[in-house]
């Protein structure tokens, strides 16, 4: 399947002006017409002993399979028995298919030579063929073949066009007996098939095609039939192997850039031809999905196969040869970490397929060639694993280490005033230290200190009582969002889930009169139905958002228990088993007007009895709650830039990222009901990890530096970016806007560790125009696609220096299904990518640490504001909420900055009012501000209320179309 040929191609002399190895695709030339039915030759003599290099210790008693011509690609019989290759001695100048039975060579004793395996042709000598594999079941072979095209082998490419692969339009998948006999033709569509190989499960084939104008990968079925393209980048994709279950593909491309690379890619691909740039590694799941980059070696790195334990990846390469011409097998982990080498002759070393048990390689090599000759030849090894690894500490791997320690479940998922996230700090300030940054937080200290509610006390006076008898403590909980004190008593109404959604034609309270009651609603939402799909579980379960529209109602108190409600025409139905109470905690500075209760079934299953009969039923709720306030701390470190000539430039470069998360869940967990460590370790495990890795880079760099770079790890991102928003508070400000003074630029990584299809969104890049060109040429420098796009506001800590007049950027891999679930594991990280995100962050940081110029800052711009698992909203007023809040005790929605032209501008709205009341609703936090933009109506104009200067303001605002967070 010549993923990437040896010199089988390439006379020497070519190979070595060309300076590197034959990168070719589908033999050439023509060979000898053999019968289908060929016997095997008997074997042909003692094989030679051969010794492996002295550092291939993963590697011994090592044999030799062929001894003359180039022979390659041999891979293994499902059964372990056989090997399939293509081979090409003598005056032949095409390759053909060979079978190679290997049972008496892998059963002589060790350091018995043995003697050497027939090959048994299978080919049937027309045209050319390459790229073979066994079905399973060893029954059947497959293999690509130009015979329709021609009794005699292609030309060959037209080298004056410098190097060039040739894609024969000819080549098709060939399935025959084991012996060559009853070929049948699967593919029949015109271009290039080939590169194909197997799966053991079901004996499907993927396989590398032109049939769609790129060079992409597809997936058949063992006949032929239903094909599937996996691939859609332009560029070259090719040499897929499946691992052992065949959920994974692994297999080498190139991309292309866009611009001159790309052109030339297209115009010789018209011509059946391709230049290939640099090949690297890639893995994605068996149906193209979830394409992630594995290496980023500038290298031709081909032949990709799964080790054994299917973590990690043996593959060729001439990585580390400044010339090109050295190839040896390496392997490395499907994370991008641990690369390391396997084999260190001479000459090529490539094409490696472990046995189906693991225990013995197969590869091919110029090893052991006579000198003067040029022979590739293939070799098996016993496979040494238990040897001590040794690797040069990679990027990734560095990454690697810190994202595993910060997301490790002892860390208790970082949550504010857990003691994991006292230790996540400790270990950053260590770091920082070691990398010899300078103090840059409180009194000379790394550490910033800043306080936060992190506890609640529920005191003695706290009660809940139903028709006049007390509920024991542990029989409920008082939620963290219900006033400090309350005192409230009334009659019971049931409000049935307490859902109001226009948008779903539900309103559980209409008929009923609530005001100054306690409103008694059921957990979570109605089985199926128009509450079918996860979000309007999400959405309309939200126990804060049935306190919104209670307190809206007008109720004095509201009390939730898991008590369901069978479906409509359910048969058989049991109640599911009551789910645990809410754990007892604090919610920021969010109050929802009204005491708010979970109780238990048990203890109000007598009240439903009454409440059915048509009985008076009352209740007491009494809250007394005393906020515990302890001090989380940011982690800040200065790199003092040392220009050779001396030259200073004004001002700062801030590099930031948080280290908190969600501690073991709460209301912005998307897995609400998992209280286990939400050990976020792409959220935000990953942007710390790579903070580390960029001032580690820039560390050294400290002679290339104009201005100084502050490395800061946030704390209270995942309450309301606090952490950024103190560090602002507390930064100098200057001009009439209080904007951040001396500070050029703000760079933030949130979310880095998943890098999917080589792409990194860069959000905030509309905030100065010149970041197109700086950060674009990072991009470019680490072959990595990036999409630039947005304004700096957004859920993460780039948006407080935003409001604060910094132009910023926030570098960002994408959400997933695992984001703020305990499911967000270190395991699913691509180390690779995150240290490749952590270079283009370096290189952006250092540019703008030697650019002499300002920055144009355009302010003015809107974005979607954060709220937790809160994705949406239907209206907007282009406020922009500062998350810290108005201050203890205070309600209201504080606001850091309101857009030019927007219906909050156009309404008289500033930056630093306080929004207290919208249209009808009293807003005392920013969860019930987001609760009226989601039941507003873009054109609607209501009346509004701020705080300015301590006094209110009434306004008048029009709401404008919303938008969607990430």
């Amino acid at each position: 399947m010549n993923r990437v040929r040896t010199a089988l191609q390439i006379s020497p002399a070519l190979l070595l002006a060309m300076g590197g190895l034959s990168l070719g695709l589908g033999g050439c030339g023509s060979s000898p017409a053999a019968a289908p039915n060929a016997k095997a030759a008997p074997p042909r003599s003692i094989a030679p002993q051969v010794l492996p290099v002295s550092e291939e210790r993963h590697l011994t008693n090592l044999r030799q399979l062929t001894l003359e011509g180039e022979n390659a690609e041999a891979y293994w019989s499902f059964d372990g028995r056989q090997l399939i290759l293509q081979s090409r001695t003598g005056d032949n100048d095409c390759d053909r298919i060979y079978r190679m039975p290997v049972d008496a060579m892998l059963s002589a004793p060790a350091g018995s030579p043995g003697v050497l395996p027939s090959m048994i042709p299978v080919s049937n000598g027309k045209g050319a063929t390459t790229c073979s594999y066994f079905l399973p079941g060893d029954k059947k072979v497959i293999y690509a073949s130009t015979q329709l095209g021609g009794d005699a082998c292609p030309p060959k490419p037209d080298h004056s066009m410098g190097y060039v692969w040739a894609l024969y339009d000819t080549y098709d998948i060939f399935k025959s007996d084991a012996d060559g006999a009853n070929p049948v033709r699967l593919t029949d569509v015109k271009g290039y098939d080939a590169e194909a190989t197997v799966c053991a499960k079901d004996g499907s084939i993927v396989f590398t095609s032109t049939r769609d104008g790129d060079i992409d990968l597809y997936r058949m079925d063992a006949d032929g039939k239903n094909v599937k393209r996996l691939t859609n980048t332009p560029g070259y994709d090719g040499g897929a192997f499946f691992n052992a279950d065949c959920s994974k593909i692994v297999w080498r491309a190139s991309r292309p850039r866009p611009g001159k690379e790309l052109d030339d890619f297209k115009r010789l691909l018209s011509q059946n031809l391709v230049r290939p740039s640099k090949l690297e590694l890639w893995t994605a799941n068996a149906d193209g999905s979830e394409a992630t980059q594995l290496t980023y070696l500038d290298a031709a790195s081909f032949a990709p196969f799964w080790h054994p334990s299917q973590k990690r990846i043996l593959f060729s390469s001439n990585y580390g040869d400044p010339k090109g011409r050295e190839f040896d097998i390496w392997a490395i982990n499907v994370d991008g970490t641990g690369l390391e080498r396997i084999t260190y002759a001479p000459g090529f070393d490539g094409f490696p397929m472990f046995s189906p048990d693991g225990k013995t390689l197969a590869f091919a090599s110029n090893r052991a060639t006579p000198r003067g000759k040029h022979d590739t030849n293939v070799f098996l090894a016993q496979w040494v694993e238990d040897v001590p690894r040794e690797h040069q500490e990679s990027s990734a791997d560095r990454v690697m280490t810190d994202i595993a320690w910060l997301a490790d479940p002892a860390r208790e998922g970082r949550g504010v005033g857990t003691k994991g996230l006292e230790q996540s700090g400790n270990y950053i300030e260590e770091r920082m230290k070691r990398l010899g940054l300078q103090p840059a937080g409180d009194a000379q200290s790394y550490r910033q200190a800043f306080p936060v509610v992190t506890d609640l006390k529920s005191e003695d006076s706290t009660q809940v009582s139903i028709a006049g008898k007390p509920l024991a403590k542990d029989d409920y909980v008082v939620m963290g969002y219900s006033p400090a004190k309350a005192n409230v008593t009334g009659d019971i109404v049931s409000a049935g889930y307490g859902i109001v959604a226009k948008e779903l034609d539900v309103d559980d309270y209409a008929g009923l009169d609530v005001k100054k009651k306690v409103v008694v609603v059921r957990r979570f939402v109605p089985e199926g139905g128009k509450f079918g799909n996860t979000e309007a579980q999400r959405r309309y379960g939200d126990i804060r958002r049935k306190a919104f529209s209670a307190r809206e109602k007008g109720a004095a108190a509201l009390i939730v228990v898991d008590d369901p409600i069978a479906p409509a025409n359910a048969k058989d139905w049991n109640a599911p088993e009551e789910a645990v109470l809410p754990g007892f905690g604090p919610e920021g500075y969010s109050d929802a007007g009204l005491p708010v209760v979970v109780v238990k079934r048990a203890a109000l299953h007598p009240m439903f009895d009454k409440l059915k009969a048509k009985a008076r039923v009352s209740a007491h709720v009494g809250v007394q709650l005393t906020p515990i306030s302890t001090n989380a701390f940011n982690v800040a470190g200065r790199l003092v830039a040392e220009p050779k000539d001396g030259k200073k430039l004004p001002g700062v470069v801030i590099v930031g990222a948080h280290y908190d998360h969600l501690g073991k869940g709460g209301r912005y967990s998307l897995s609400p009901h998992a209280n286990e460590p939400h050990v976020g370790a792409d959220d935000n495990a990953s942007g710390t990890a790579v903070l580390l890795e960029v001032a580690r880079e820039l560390a050294a760099k400290k002679s290339e530096l104009r201005r100084d770079v502050f490395f800061v790890a946030f704390s209270g991102e995942e309450s309301g970016v606090l952490g950024s928003a103190h560090f602002v508070s507390k930064w100098p400000k200057e001009g009439k806007d209080n904007r951040m003074k001396d500070v050029y630029a703000m760079l933030n990584m949130d979310m880095v560790g998943r890098m999917r299809d080589n792409r990194l969104q860069v959000l905030g890049a509309e905030t100065a125009p010149e970041w197109k060109e700086i950060v674009g040429g990072a991009c470019d420098a680490s072959r990595v696609e990036c999409a630039l796009s947005g304004d700096g506001y957004g859920p993460s800590d780039q948006t407080s220096f935003y409001a604060g007049g910094v132009p910023v950027v926030h570098f960002f891999t994408g959400t997933h299904s695992d984001y703020h679930k305990p499911s967000d594991t270190a395991d699913k990280i691509n180390a690779a990518g995150a240290a490749q995100t952590g270079k283009i962050c370096a290189g952006v940081a250092l540019a703008a640490a030697q650019r002499e110029t300002a920055l144009t800052f355009k302010g003015g711009m809107e974005g979607p504001s954060p709220l937790g698992d809160q994705r949406s909203f239907n209206a907007s007023l282009g406020t922009i909420p500062d998350y810290g809040g108005p201050g203890a005790g205070k309600k209201g929605v504080l606001l850091s900055g309101v857009r030019p032209g927007s219906g909050a501008d156009k309404g008289g709205m500033k930056k630093g009012d306080v929004l207290i009341k919208l249209g009808k609703s009293e807003i005392g936090s920013v969860e019930d501000f987001m609760f009226v933009l989601n039941a507003s109506k873009p054109g609607e104009t209501v009346p509004a209320v701020v705080l300015r200067d301590g006094k209110e303001v009434k306004l008048e605002v029009t709401f404008q179309e919303g938008h969607r967070t990430k």
